[in-house]
């Protein structure tokens, strides 16, 4: 900038006379302008009339020489007009960056005075790259109030904003429901699904564009109740039931994450339905008078009771004749025709009956010759372990009516396992697939057990259609040869077990029949909703075998054994692979071919058909929990600074654990606390599992994060059978070996547990411990009385005492209350007779455990002397 000189004096000449004694006044002042880049800026200013006119910017005057003049004469007015225009560079302008704003101001003369314009402003024009509060997505609900800030970055001039959302400009003038406000801000009034995207607060002036990072609005939808269903009818045909009703989900369905429904799905109340009343007929009517046709007649009524309810009317005839001699009838006297008649008629039937017990006797005489081979006096006898108590009353020895012979331990049966009656060499069945015939050899019973080899077996068993989808696994496989007498079938350290109750399989039939454990993941078990696998998948067979009286199936669940949370189903596999329900806990019926007792850890299940059978549970409520077992593990030898703890969380079900075990013992695994069970409830929350209080001097841990997390659906649904999670913790220095800590296991928002654990890694070199896989040594098959505590004979004769009514009781039904199964009296007392089906559950229930004193003193207590024949001694034996 150059000053120039003090302004040159004005004399009166130099504007028209007629103008002389105007002032000037600026038709066009300088307007405030921005340098973008380099590009420099011009300033006009115009006045009229003036004889000069001249810029003077901060304060100092523009040289002449930067100015462009021009002198142009108003037509309409004549006056006068002076423009001048001069250039700012962005040099000019950044001389005095930092100490005032750069401006400029026209100033304008005549004769009569001087006149300044208004100040324009010259600024160098940006926009800076970050914003000063960029938007922060949100996850809202529907209906919901959105409001996303945005602070443009500093620029000038001030930057415009727009919002985008996924690349399309926002326009409140088209859409109301959005709202930008004078600081930038974005509301969305009221949160709709389709508002759901991205979203970017984009900030632009003359210089440069600039976009925020997109923040993601996701609009979820809360899950809502339907209506409930109406009450399904009454489960019972009579008395007490059970009715149930539903909703679902859907009003409205949840989406995009938002919360599932809060409580029951299903509701289950007690119902009364009224029992049918079956008609009863009245007393028949006196006699009437003999008529003339020579008969009388009597009438009854079916009223004694009415039928109601459905009931079935009275069977049989309510009026009734019979001929009569009367003085009024003339044939009165009977005819010698009839007396032969009734005579021949009884004859008849007297032979009819001598010739069916000749043939009742020829066959079971047959049928003795049969069984001999198998059953003699030794092998009734053989499973009679005598106890060392001596009787209470020795005058009553003469009650022990069987003498078992102890002296026979070993029974040897020559020839083939099958019916003599069979001259084909197949078995006599009548429906399904069966195993083919077992070859011609010798096969011994010594002690009860089957001797075979368990490889064989499943090898020859694979090569059938029907079973090629069966397990190979000999170590959860066990199978025996059986007949009349029963027997029983064990995995070892798995909780399953198979009894074959006597008289469960007919008379003059010998099946082999095998029991096996199925791995979850082989299999496709449907599982829908909150429905939950509670035991293992057991399969027995092969199916459609003929049974004369249900066998019971042994096998743990995991379930908190609470009804009232649950609606468990028994599952059955078809032939085709396809899984069916066959039984609802708690809605059973007499007449259905299964029946299952859910005890706290265990399920009895009753079945008249074999086949792949699994126990599935569906939660009423989030109340409802599965037991998990915890078990964790470590390296048995460890000669780095790195240690590892392994924690599984499985079923609590012996059959997982057992797998676990010996998976751990191949891998060189130590157990390092005894197992702990956990309620893992139905909540949708998930499974956590941390390490605290370590001795921080000498460890630390490796994991990233403050805990680790199972998902829900993977304990709940998932197909695994275990799950496991590694804690990878660092010693500060070889030396270190003792190591404590806690290891807390929780549901989110729900209970957990806080185990301590305290071990030397160096000194405790101990491998899987033994005991938890050798607890079960028993034989995996036993056949005929050695699988039983109670004698085949003493058995029968029992049964005989207690299975006909009792006019005080004391029959099979206190039987029934004394070993505390009194909720299954309906089912016993649908079988022919239910002091067997007694004895079979106390025998399922009772095998490693029971005491048969225990029983003996039962029934001495429900009054029957039978109960003596246990008492006996070893020298009485």
């Amino acid at each position: 900038l150059t000053s120039l000189p003090l302004a040159p004096r004005i004399t009166q000449s130099t504007l028209p006379a007629a103008f002389s004694d105007l002032l000037p006044h600026f038709l066009v002042e300088p307007e405030d302008e921005f340098i973008v880049k380099n590009k420099p800026v011009m300033l006009t200013c115009r006045s009229t009339p003036a004889t000069q006119i001249y810029f003077k910017c901060n304060g100092e005057w523009v040289h002449q020489d930067d100015h462009l003049i021009e002198r142009t004469v108003d037509p309409a007015t004549a006056l006068p007009i002076m423009q001048v225009t001069i250039e700012i560079t962005r040099q000019q302008v950044e001389k005095i960056f930092g100490l005032d704003e750069y401006w400029c101001q026209c100033v304008a003369w005549s004769t009569t005075g001087t006149q300044k314009s208004q100040k324009a402003y010259i600024r160098i024009a940006y926009l800076r790259k970050n914003f000063e509060e960029e938007p922060q997505g949100k996850e809202v609900a529907l209906d919901e109030e959105v409001l996303l800030r945005c602070h443009p970055p500093e620029g000038v001039p001030q930057a415009e904003v727009e919002w985008q959302r996924n690349e399309d400009v926002v326009n409140p003038a088209s859409d109301p429901n959005f709202f930008i406000t004078t600081d930038h801000n974005l509301v969305i009034k009221k949160a709709r699904l389709a508002d759901t995207g991205n979203y970017t607060c984009v900030a632009k002036n003359i210089v440069a564009r600039r976009k925020s990072t997109s923040a993601t609005v996701l609009v979820y939808v809360n899950g809502g109740w339907s209506t409930w269903t109406t009450w399904s009818s009454c489960s019972a045909v009579c008395g007490r039931g059970w009715q149930k009703r539903s909703r679902s989900c859907t009003n409205p369905t949840p989406l995009n994450g938002g919360t599932s429904c809060e409580g029951q799905n299903v509701q289950k109340s007690a119902c009364v339905a009224t029992c049918p009343v079956d008609g009863g007929w009245s007393e028949w009517s006196k006699w009437s008078a003999c008529g003339a046709d020579c008969s009388m007649w009597r009438s009854r009524e079916c009223t004694q009771p009415s039928p109601g309810t459905g009931g079935k009317d009275c069977q049989g005839l309510d009026l009734q004749s019979l001929n009569c001699t009367s003085e009024q009838c003339p044939q009165t006297v009977s005819g010698a025709e009839d007396v032969a008649l009734y005579v021949g008629m009884v004859a008849v039937a007297l032979c009819l009956t001598l010739l069916l017990i000749v043939v009742v006797l020829v066959y079971r005489r047959k049928k003795e010759g049969l069984d001999a081979d198998v059953a003699d006096s030794s092998i009734l006898t053989t499973g009679f372990q005598p106890m060392g108590i001596k009787p209470s009353k020795p005058e009553n020895s003469h009650l022990l009516t069987i003498q078992p012979d102890l002296t026979t331990t070993t029974t040897s049966y020559q020839g083939t396992l099958r019916s003599r009656h069979d001259a084909t060499g197949k078995f006599s069945m009548t429906n399904g697939p069966l195993l083919d015939p077992l070859p011609n050899g010798s096969h011994t019973l010594h002690n009860g057990k089957l001797n075979s080899d368990p490889a064989e077996f499943v090898s020859r068993l694979s090569t059938q259609s029907y079973f090629k989808t069966l397990p190979r696994d000999v170590a959860n496989t066990s199978y025996g040869t059986f007949n009349f007498l029963g027997g029983r079938l064990t995995i070892p350290n798995a909780g399953i077990s198979l009894l074959i109750p006597p008289e469960a399989i007919p008379r003059g039939k010998i099946y082999e029949i095998y029991l096996t454990v199925q791995r979850k993941e082989d299999l496709r078990l449907p599982l829908a909703g909150c429905q939950t696998l509670l035991s293992p998948v057991v399969s027995c067979g092969p199916p459609g075998v003929v049974l004369s009286r249900p066998v019971i199936l042994s096998m743990d669940h995991c379930s908190d054994a609470c009804l009232d949370n649950w609606a468990v189903r028994l599952k059955k596999q078809n032939y085709e692979g396809a899984w069916e329900d066959v039984l609802l806990m708690g809605e059973e019926l007499v007449s259905e071919p299964y029946y299952c007792q859910l005890e706290a850890e265990t399920c009895r299940l009753f079945s008249e058909q074999l086949g792949t059978l699994a126990l599935v549970g569906e939660s009423l409520h989030m109340g409802a929990a599965k037991r998990l077992r915890l078990v964790l593990f470590s390296d048995a030898y460890c000669s780095t600074l790195e240690y590892n703890i392994r924690v599984y969380c499985m079923d609590d079900t012996q059959d997982v654990f057992k797998e676990v075990m010996q998976m751990e013992r191949q891998l060189g695994g130590r157990l390092i606390d005894e197992p702990h069970v956990l309620l893992f409830k139905d909540s949708y929350h998930n499974l956590r599992l941390s390490i605290h209080d370590m001795p921080q001097a000498h460890w630390r841990s490796k994991l990233l994060a403050g805990y680790q997390e199972i998902p829900f659906y993977h304990i709940w649904n998932g197909s695994q059978r275990y799950l496991h999670c590694t804690f990878t913790l660092e010693r500060l220095s070889l030396s270190t070996c003792e190591l404590t800590c806690q290891l807390c296991v929780w549901q989110v928002e729900g209970e957990g547990q806080s185990f301590g654990l305290d071990f030397n890694i160096a000194k405790d070199t101990r491998a899987v411990d033994s005991e938890f896989l050798l607890m079960d040594t028993n034989a995996t098959a036993l056949a005929g009385p050695s699988a039983f505590q109670i004698p085949y004979l003493i058995r029968q004769k029992i049964c005989s005492s207690l299975d006909a009514p009792c006019p005080n009781g004391a029959d099979w039904r206190m039987l029934a209350q004394r070993l505390k199964l009194e909720r299954h009296m309906s089912f016993f007392a649908s079988k022919a007779s239910p002091t067997s089906v007694i004895l079979d559950l106390w025998e399922a229930q009772h095998f490693h455990s029971g005491n048969i004193n225990q029983l003996a003193t039962v029934m001495a207590d429900i009054g029957k002397q039978e109960a003596m024949i246990f008492l006996v001694s070893d020298g009485e034996c």
